[in-house]
């Protein structure tokens, strides 16, 4: 019971990764791909169907986390703080932007909710990346069950620790630009010319730099901690998944080179997909990592909630996850086809 509850957390943290990703790459990127207020507004014409309700899958994941394994969700978000409280304010930020820059014609004003869209949806990516990697790293999690860490220190991923230091800032710009990549082809499938073109263009530029981060990434992870790399090569899950992960790169590549817009962002999704899971098989039972004693480290066996309180759960879980499926295959179907950019007064 408590593997199956890892198991359906991963899921929807995984299902946030994918979802509300592409999203914040096509924010990140928006400046750069559509230059005119029309090809701005088409840009968010492509997304405003979704960010809203792909926001929904991070509140699940909360959801189950506080329902099967309150003592992590309480330890992360205390021993988080800082950035969980910016990972807030950039996503209130960032809806805000959304929903605010066409209320005036005046390009001032809408060339400042741009610019605070852009920065409130790159900076997301960044915090959940720093996060990922302070998870993998390991933080001075004690006997309480909760751990106290600076934002940085001297940005060594050795005592005394902080939040951001060279591994886990990797982790983080590595996370940025995967999604800005995922981001790019998204648009790339959803909208039509110039931003079409621009977009398809940003990925293909995006591509080498995510290989070489990514790389990058898996060395530093591997001289930190071996054991992830043991338990992978013994685990046919973890395998399956970083061979996804391999094949959606490939997909990607090949999608955007012969013109395939939906294979290639179909490939992105696959490649984040497999990576994340190959991850977290890797690391099960451990969901936080104490570095002043093994012992100490939260996992799914030690930090779930009773095993009445599991079975409960899981009488419900399958409704609430077949709706937000129905929900999104839903807006996939109305949706449709190209977005393409209002007629000034009616949306976005």
């Amino acid at each position: 019971m408590n593997a199956l509850w890892f198991a359906l957390a991963s899921v929807l943290l995984a299902g946030y990764v994918i979802l509300d990703g592409f999203d914040f790459g096509a924010g990140a990127l928006h400046l750069f791909v559509a230059k005119s207020d029309r090809e701005r507004r088409e840009v968010l014409a492509a997304i405003g169907p979704y960010w809203d309700g792909n926001e929904v899958w991070l509140l699940a994941a909360g959801g189950v986390l506080f329902l099967a394994f309150p003592k992590v969700l309480g330890a992360g978000l205390s021993g988080l703080y800082l950035p969980v409280f910016f990972l807030l304010w950039a996503l209130i930020l960032r809806g805000i932007a959304i929903e605010f820059r066409s209320h005036m014609e005046d390009a001032m004003w809408r060339g400042l909710w741009d610019v605070v869209f852009s920065f409130a949806s790159a900076l997301p990516p960044v915090l959940l990346g720093a996060a990922l990697g302070n998870l993998l790293r390991g933080v001075p999690l004690d006997a309480s069950g909760y751990f106290a860490t600076p934002l940085w220190t001297d940005f060594r991923a050795s005592v005394p620790f902080g939040v951001l230091d060279g591994y886990t800032v990797l982790v983080g710009v590595l996370a940025l630009v995967a999604l800005a990549h995922h981001g790019a082809l998204f648009l790339a499938w959803k909208t039509e010319s110039e931003v079409h073109e621009r977009s398809r263009k940003a990925a293909a530029r995006l591509f080498v730099p995510l290989i070489a981060l990514w790389l990058a990434a898996t060395w530093a992870t591997f001289a930190l901690r071996p054991d992830l790399f043991e338990n992978l090569a013994g685990r046919p899950l973890a395998i399956l998944a970083a061979l996804l992960g391999v094949a959606g790169l490939v997909g990607a590549f090949l999608g955007r080179r012969r013109e395939r817009p939906l294979l290639a962002f179909v490939g992105s999704s696959a490649f984040l997909l497999g990576i994340l899971v190959a991850t977290v098989a890797s690391s099960y039972p451990v969901m936080i990592r104490s570095t002043l004693d093994p012992a100490l480290s939260l996992t799914a066996l030690n930090a779930a909630s009773s095993a009445q309180s599991l079975r409960t759960g899981l009488l419900w879980w399958p409704f609430g996850f077949a709706l937000a499926l129905g929900y999104l295959a839903l807006l996939l179907f109305i949706h449709r086809g190209k977005a393409r950019a209002p007629a000034e007064g009616e949306g976005y």
